[in-house]
């Protein structure tokens, strides 16, 4: 049975029930006081008390007889009234009992227009459409609202699988360039009769190349083992982390306590991708400040400018403000969606500002169940 029918089932039987209580509450109101009824009717009429219109009484009879006459002749009407007030009622309960199973089915229907509009969606959704919206015009209820709340899930879902999307992409096309500058290397150093010097060389650059792929991978696996979430939480001391890290950047560290419940590993990294991307990418004549304290861990630098639309883009994985160069020292990308992978675990929201002067302050401020 499905749920129309349910809806159709439960309507019409509140309506039969509604229907049949009706008149049966009529027909046994009618049956108390229909021969008071009748009996005041008559007594009002012109003649003799008691006398009923169009019935005709022996003048030599008995008054008792003329009573008892008249009582009979009211039962009769009685009778005869209830079953037809009866025969009335049950055919008007049986047409109220058709109306009422049709009204049902159509009011079901209308009501579970949205959801099959809901599910035939839902069906036709894939990975090649899911800019498809349901779009739902109906008047406000909890309806509308359910469809708006699929809508807005498909928004959340849509952009999760473009990021997913951009994201092996990326991961796919930095591999493949540093396995190429790798191959590269390796076929230019000895091409020809390598020295003894070219060798060196040649060596030192494809260390290089395999630190360099050592931190992308060693980033990816932090990146997904950030989006898992955090299954062991013990008190991490934030402030004395960013000190340590603050006083080995040559960084301005100030503010006061931050104890945050988490993962130290990750929460580490948290402040130290903060830290190294402040350093990275400030001027040579620049600063770095860190601020802890009031459940808020603050980083700023000032480096270049950067344009207020680009901000929220560069916590997507491998975004950067300027193209990669492959210089020495260049990140790999993966800093700042780190820090907001590592955030989300640790309910957290990260925040992000140009200043005005150039530069960058990211803001972490962890809610009143992840401090300590």
């Amino acid at each position: 049975m499905n749920e129309r029918t349910r809806l159709t089932a439960l309507f019409g039987g509140l309506l039969l029930l509604a229907g049949g209580g009706l008149v049966a509450l009529i027909y046994f109101l009618l049956r108390d006081s229909l021969v008071n009824t009748i009996s005041s009717a008559a007594a009002r009429q012109p003649g003799r008390p008691g006398a009923l219109p169009g019935v005709r009484v022996s003048a030599a009879a008995p008054s008792g007889g003329d009573f008892a006459t008249t009582v009979q002749l009211l039962g009769f009407v009685e009778e005869t009234a209830l079953e037809r007030l009866l025969f009335i009622s049950i055919a008007a309960a049986a047409g109220f009992a058709l109306a009422s199973v049709v009204l049902a089915w159509w009011m079901a229907g209308r009501m579970l227009r949205p959801v099959s509009v809901i599910t035939r969606t839902a069906r036709r959704l894939s990975g090649a459409n899911l800019h498809e919206r349901i779009a739902l015009d109906a008047p406000s209820g909890e309806l509308k609202q359910l469809a708006d709340t699929f809508d807005a899930m498909l928004d959340r879902i849509e952009r999760l699988v473009g990021a997913q999307q951009r994201f092996a992409a990326n991961a796919a096309h930095e591999l493949r360039t540093q396995l190429a500058m790798q191959r590269a290397a390796a076929e230019i150093g000895l091409a020809g009769e390598p020295d003894a010097a070219r060798v060196s060389r040649m060596r030192e650059k494809l260390i290089d190349l395999a630190d360099g792929n050592e931190r992308l991978i060693e980033g990816l696996l932090l990146l997904s083992m950030s989006e898992q979430g955090v299954e062991r939480r013990e008190p991490v001391a934030v402030h004395h982390i960013a000190a340590a890290l603050g006083d080995d950047a040559g960084a301005l560290v100030r503010g006061g306590p931050l104890v945050v419940k988490g993962d130290p590993v990750l929460l580490e990294r948290l402040v130290g991708n903060l830290v190294a991307n402040a350093v990275r990418y400030n001027r040579p004549d620049g600063r770095v400040e860190i601020v802890t304290g009031a459940g808020e861990l603050m980083v700023t630098n000032t480096g270049p400018m950067v344009p207020a639309e680009v901000v929220p883009l560069l916590f997507e994985p491998f975004r950067r403000l300027h193209e990669r160069r492959h210089t020495p020292g260049e990140g790999t990308g993966l800093g700042l969606s780190i820090v907001a992978a590592v955030a989300r675990a640790h309910d957290a929201v990260v925040a992000a500002e140009a200043n005005p002067g150039g530069g960058l302050t990211v803001r972490v401020t962890f809610g009143g169940a992840s401090l300590g």
